[in-house]
């Protein structure tokens, strides 16, 4: 990326280096050890734990980066100065198939390319001057941090959380790897383009559906989490009501069973349809060509619920029938791509005119739609392309006829459970988490696999990759390697191999926000250290981890907690997710991706490269580097400085929306901090008066504007309204900018004002505050290391209030009086300043609201 134009001229040439001052306040904090926090704190000060969701370490921050980290700088700094032992911490999550596949393209290890990564991020974060307490570093892919994650698996299997199993995947045959439903591509593997195959393996899963109904209950305990976080991870987790229903099979010995939240409408049915990897599939399949080569083509289609709900839905008719228990009728049995078997029963019963889905499968294959469902009792409605998948009243179903959809689940329920073929059921959307991954850099999973004692656990931990391996042949380079996997059984002593596939990477930041609270400790927990830290008071990061990040560290703390690593069953007390950073993004006539800094933009709203051509200006959307819409941070600090980035990503919008990266705004967040830094130079020059006794005029004003901008700036902090903690500063700095002035009072109500201010932007911009501290109070100690300012309650209460002037309800106008006006004669000020509009008019009634409204009732 070209380098950005040099920094505006100022129409006042700028007096504050920010280049300067920046690494030198940093190194103060550094030396004074403002953001060093022990393990198990000592004193009677309340604690407070912020975290900011940690990186990958994909080389460079970038503008996401800068506004997340941010976000939770300003949260540590203002509560450090309210008072509170802080916790801030920052480390790596490190492992993951970027790493691997950088290693394959540049013949190196994913080892350095990882830690190299770390190196220039690290010093890139240090530049924005963040509160971080980086004696707690560490990177996941530190042997000291996934020992200890060993572990914690070790510990859940042998409390009966973790279990091998087969489960169906992604399969790519020429890279010899399991691929996530993400890395399928139109069937195809990411990175090798060869078709995606449905293959069956042993896998490990951690078994988070034994919490299901305590994560879905733990919800409901967390107030302080966005509603549509918890909305999306309750959707997730799926519990649902309804009933197995067992369907005996025409000429087979077992019924198939169906999982239904439905079974008001089994006189509906029309087909029923089992997954592909069904037994009763299998069996057709193994008897029958064309069956089998349709669950084969079913193979190459991805196996998450998004891939096989957006596929074609096709069927293959096995021949087999079931009989319907309700009726006594037979139906036909499909094989359906769009079975789940991992979902309920890996069956279900088809009942077109109620489902959607159902609908679409029976008008392709000419199936019946029997009507069951009405909007409107005794009715009986025509189906045509759209189902009715409302609730309503049963119709055409015997003994359910005229009932409401739930009352004949209620019934239908105890119909099955009478006659025998079924019952009520609890299901869960949920799934265990299945953990294997067929790749090298992540961590090892702690098992060996012996022929006689079966899987056994590794005894000497932590169980390190190696770093001899090589990338020359596809697949996972651990089951290359020469001698890695071949050990002796630790409990037999025959000869045995170690487990090859690697933790998913989902489990590295499952957990680190409990290892953060004491990084070097011997165990995986500080049991001292998590119970004082824990939870995390305030954490932050992006609406695209609402489900499985969250969901899963939400697992690992109930887990931890079941094997006594931890106490708490909750690890976020509070959590923030920020909008993106945005920007326009541009092409040339060619179709290539231009960055903003080759872009000339005019007047008019065209823009053209720097040969000319025109450029196509695209829609405002996040800052992606395959569209080169990205702005370098490094760039943005050299040219303004990393205050003046800080202040650009909090002031435009609430945190919790986009921000659009300008150059205008950048610049005018760079003008801020050169006028709050001359402002307090020249305030610093003017005379240091003695307090007044007493306070009038203006001097009075700018105090009691000051005082009440530390309440409004503690409220927006308090509440994530950092825009309009912004928009006070402005306001208050605003009513300092003007001449010294000669009066006493005026001058003392000024440095005051500088003062606090420098104390209130302190949070978020804490270089300049330093700055101005130190020429206001010289040799008065670090701004960052005092206390948040107290407002005075005298001076909050307003002395006048503007009041609304009515008449017959209709806003005339305004005058602004005492507070203590009497009524009286706030209807006697009012009435003179709208006599033009009470002119000719006789006065019914008058009406004072105090401090707020005067109304004149007239008429004619």
């Amino acid at each position: 990326m070209t380098e950005l134009p040099e920094r505006p001229a100022e129409t006042v040439a700028p007096k504050y280096d920010f280049a300067h001052a920046e690494p030198a306040w940093q190194a103060a904090w550094d030396k004074a050890g403002c953001f060093t926090a022990a393990d198990v704190p000592t004193g009677d000060r309340p604690k407070y734990y912020v975290l900011e969701m940690f990186p990958y370490p994909s080389g460079k921050i970038h503008m996401g980066h800068v506004r997340n980290y941010t976000l939770g700088d300003v949260v540590a700094r203002y509560k450090r100065a309210r008072g509170f032992d802080v916790l801030h911490p920052m480390g790596w999550d490190a492992f993951g198939l970027p790493a691997e596949n950088a290693a394959r393209q540049r013949k190196t290890d994913p080892a350095s390319w990882t830690y190299e990564n770390i190196a220039t991020m690290r010093g890139e974060l240090k530049r924005m001057g963040l509160s971080l307490d980086w004696s707690r570093e560490f990177a996941t892919c530190d042997p000291e941090y996934y020992g200890q994650q060993q572990q914690l698996f070790l510990d859940f299997w042998a409390a009966g959380l973790v279990e091998r199993k087969q489960s169906a995947v992604n399969w790519d045959p020429v890279d010899n790897t399991v691929l996530a439903n993400e890395q399928v591509i139109d069937g195809r593997g990411w990175l090798s383009g060869a078709l995606v195959e449905r293959k069956i393996l042993s896998q490990w899963f951690l078994k988070i559906t034994d919490f299901a109904p305590e994560l879905l209950a733990g919800l409901g305990e967390l107030p302080r989490w966005p509603e549509r976080v918890k909305l999306m991870q309750e959707n997730w987790i799926g519990r649902s009501e309804g009933a197995e229903v067992t369907f005996p099979v025409a000429g087979m010995d077992e019924g198939i069973t169906v999982y239904t939240t439905r079974p008001d409408t089994l006189f509906g049915m029309s087909f029923l349809a089992i997954a592909p990897e069904h037994p009763v599939a299998k069996q057709v399949a193994a008897q029958n060509a064309a069956a089998a080569a349709f669950v084969a083509e079913c193979a190459s289609q991805g196996t998450s619920e998004a891939a096989i709900e957006t596929a074609e839905k096709k069927g293959f008719d096995t021949g087999l029938e079931v009989v319907n228990p309700f009726n006594g009728e037979k139906f036909p049995v499909w094989i359906a791509n769009f079975v789940l078997m991992e979902y309920g029963t890996g069956a279900i019963f088809g009942c077109p005119c109620g489902d959607q889905r159902d609908l679409d499968f029976a008008r392709k294959y000419h199936l019946p739609v029997p009507v069951v469902v009405s909007p409107k009792a005794g009715e009986v409605p025509e189906i045509g392309n759209k189902a009715l998948d409302g609730d309503g009243f049963i119709v055409n179903s015997g003994f359910l006829d005229g009932m409401s959809t739930k009352d004949a689940k209620a019934a239908a329920i105890a119909k099955l459970e009478e006659i025998g073929a079924g019952k009520s059921v609890v299901n869960w959307r949920l799934r265990d988490w299945g953990i294997s991954r067929q790749r090298y850099w992540g961590c090892p999973i702690p098992v060996i696999h012996c022929d006689a004692c079966g899987p056994v656990a590794e005894t000497n931990l932590p169980l390190v990759l190696p770093n001899d391996v090589t990338f020359d042949k596809p697949g996972n380079p651990l089951d290359h390697h020469p001698s890695w996997k071949h050990v002796n059984c630790p409990q037999c002593g025959a000869k045995a191999v170690r487990e090859t596939d690697t933790f998913d990477t989902f489990i590295d930041s499952s957990w680190y926000f409990a290892r953060f609270t004491a990084p070097k400790s011997a165990t995986p927990t500080n049991l001292a250290a998590v119970n004082h830290w824990l939870p995390v008071d305030q954490y932050v990061g992006g609406i695209e981890h609402a489900i499985l990040h969250l969901l899963y560290a939400r697992f690992f703390t109930r887990a931890m907690q079941k094997t006594g690593h931890l106490a708490v069953s909750e690890p976020f007390a509070g959590l923030f997710t920020q909008g993106m950073v945005t920007h326009e993004s541009y092409k040339d006539a060619d179709g290539n991706w231009l960055y903003p800094e080759e872009v000339t933009k005019h007047a008019d709203g065209t823009a053209t490269s720097a040969d000319g051509r025109t450029v196509t200006v695209g829609r405002i959307e996040k800052m992606s580097k395959s569209k080169r819409n990205t702005v370098d941070p490094g760039v943005i600090i050299e040219r303004f400085g990393a205050d003046a980035a800080r202040w650009f990503v909090l002031s435009d919008n609430p945190p919790e929306r986009d921000v659009e990266w300008t150059e205008t705004g950048a610049q005018g967040a760079f003008r801020f901090v050169q006028r709050i830094y001359r402002l307090a130079e020249t305030i610093a020059a003017e005379p240091k008066e003695p307090e007044p006794a007493a306070f009038e005029g203006e001097a009075k004003k700018l105090r009691q504007l000051t005082h009440r901008s530390i309440v409004a700036v503690t409220e927006a902090l308090e509440t994530f309204a950092f825009n309009l903690a912004v928009a006070r500063a402005y306001e208050l700095s605003g009513a300092l900018v003007g001449d010294s002035p000669t009066d006493a009072t005026l001058l003392w109500a000024r440095r005051e004002a500088i003062e606090i201010l420098a104390r209130l932007v302190a949070p978020m911009i804490p270089h300049v505050a330093e700055a101005m501290n130190a020429l206001l109070n010289p040799g008065s100690g670090l701004v960052t290391m005092q206390p948040w300012p107290e407002p005075e309650p005298a001076l909050l209460v307003k002395d006048e209030v503007t009041v609304a002037v009515q008449v017959n309800g209709k806003l005339k106008g305004t005058v602004t009086i005492p507070t203590a006006t009497e009524a009286a004669q706030a209807i006697a000020i009012a009435k003179e300043a709208v006599a033009g509009a009470l002119k000719g008019q006789t006065i019914v009634k008058e009406i004072y609201v105090a401090g707020r409204i005067v109304n004149f009732v007239v008429k004619p």
